[in-house]
């Protein structure tokens, strides 16, 4: 059996946008999907079963985190991550990369790999892309990352190339050096806002022939109108029959907008991390329910929202717990915000089946208010 199937199984007639069917060893997806983010082998307070119920059952882990702490090679003895935190589902790890750039203030880049220091003590660490594979394969995940550097989106146009060329060799070393049959491998499109390196790092990679191709180096700090300009550029010269996956990019007027032009994959910590902050994702916009105007407000957090956080709990009472600094507040919440992605994603799906996608996203974010 191969690693990853994927199939296209509807074009919506206004846009790109596409329904696919998603087949790993450890289970089958219909795209476009969000991927709950699970950085030290947990998504952030909830214990792996309510996992199951928020998220379509395809979540990710960090693959620097889990190196530092407690070890890949002890991941390994438990059968990698799913037999770690017991999880039925399927994995995707990123590559460590992103976290390498970004954690670490001293650093040197080589051809080799990064020398840098531990983002908490300091000590010396290196990453080459054939460690990164090897991590990745202890970890044990249905898809890898390929190593890549992640410079920052207005980096000069000479260093960025310079970037885009080492990331594309890069690249090739950790395709060579990947050797779990059972793991699909993505490689990751850089070269910040230059179209012409986008598509360098594009056909680059599409020569070394990868099971998916990844976007990355947007959602860091560009303005939306950049953003999709990238994608609008990127997406059609991208390989109609392999998934896209979008990283680190995750709110609700991210997602039509990347569904429109063609991206099947999506992975964000905002849900997760918002709600330990008391932010919640709802029809009509965000609420922070920390606010003094919830302290006796006897009304669901969401009236439109089915899930079981709102059909048995108050306003009311969801802000005291965040006001009493009870864990549950934070639990409650981020079971909610992943409820509502997987429902919009889902809703998603249905509008492009139904070649309405344009209307839905004019009657949701008719709603929407960004707060």
């Amino acid at each position: 059996m191969k690693p990853l199937a994927f199939e296209i199984n509807k074009k919506e007639i206004n846009t790109s946008a596409r329904v696919g069917t998603l087949t790993l060893p450890n289970g089958t997806y219909e795209t476009p999907i969000f991927m709950p983010v699970g950085t030290q082998a947990t998504v952030k307070t909830l214990d792996p079963d309510e996992i199951k119920e928020v998220s379509e059952g395809l979540i990710l882990g960090n693959t620097y985190h889990l190196w530092l702490q407690p070890g890949d090679e002890i991941i390994k003895a438990h059968g990698g991550i799913r037999g770690f935190m017991q999880w039925k589902g399927s994995l995707l790890t990123d590559s460590g990369g992103y976290q390498v750039f970004s954690l670490s203030k001293q650093r040197t880049i080589e051809e080799a790999g990064v020398h840098f220091r531990h983002h908490k003590s300091g000590a010396p660490l290196f990453l080459s892309p054939e460690k990164s594979i090897k991590i990745q394969e202890n970890l044990g995940a249905d898809i890898a990352m390929s190593f890549d550097e992640c410079p920052p989106f207005n980096s000069d146009k000479a260093y960025m190339e310079e970037s885009v060329d080492r990331t594309s060799r890069w690249a090739k070393r950790g395709f060579d050096a990947h050797t779990k049959k059972d793991q699909a491998l993505f490689g990751i499109v850089q070269g910040g806002p230059y179209m012409d390196l986008r598509e360098k790092s594009l056909e680059a990679l599409k020569k070394i022939g990868f099971d998916g191709y990844a976007i990355g180096g947007l959602s860091v700090g560009e303005t939306k109108e950049e953003m999709q300009k990238v994608l609008g550029k990127l997406l059609p010269q991208m390989p109609e029959k392999k998934p896209r996956y979008l990283m680190g990019v995750g709110t609700p007027e991210d997602f039509f907008e990347a569904v429109k032009r063609g991206v099947d994959m999506f992975d964000c910590v905002n849900p997760t991390r918002l709600a330990r902050h008391g932010t919640a994702y709802t029809r009509e916009g965000r609420v922070n329910i920390g606010k003094n105007k919830f302290s006796e407000d006897m009304n669901a957090l969401s009236e439109s929202c089915e899930c079981k956080v709102c059909t048995t709990y108050t306003r009311s009472y969801l802000r005291h717990l965040f006001k009493a600094n009870e864990h549950l507040g934070a639990r409650l919440v981020t079971y909610h915000n992943l409820h509502f992605f997987k429902s919009l994603m889902a809703n998603i799906r249905k509008a492009i089946k139904a070649d309405r996608l344009n209307d839905f996203h004019d009657a949701f974010m008719s709603r929407y208010l960004v707060k």
